[in-house]
């Protein structure tokens, strides 16, 4: 295997790493706070509605959203790392 294909793998390799990362992050806030913990977030309210509802409603949203800029900014310094940038 030469230089430049061990080069490409070990970024690519990272980047599914990241992704997984960041995609489980957003399974447990989307499936796990607005589905299997909800009852116990329904205890805590924010502005007046019930955190479980909404996690459900919006904290997803807003979470993949978060996470679409984190993964912009770590894809970045991906690239510099193994000179792919612009």
């Amino acid at each position: 295997m030469s230089e430049k294909q061990k080069h490409a793998t070990a970024y690519w390799k990272e980047n599914l790493r990241y992704l997984v990362i960041l995609l489980a992050i957003w399974f447990i806030v989307s499936f796990g706070c607005g589905i299997l913990f909800r009852e116990a977030l329904d205890t805590i309210r924010l502005g007046g509605f019930k955190l479980g509802f909404w996690f459900a409603q919006q904290g997803s949203i807003y979470v993949f959203v978060i996470l679409i800029f984190v993964y912009i900014r770590l894809m970045n310094k991906l690239d510099k790392k193994y000179g792919f940038d612009e």
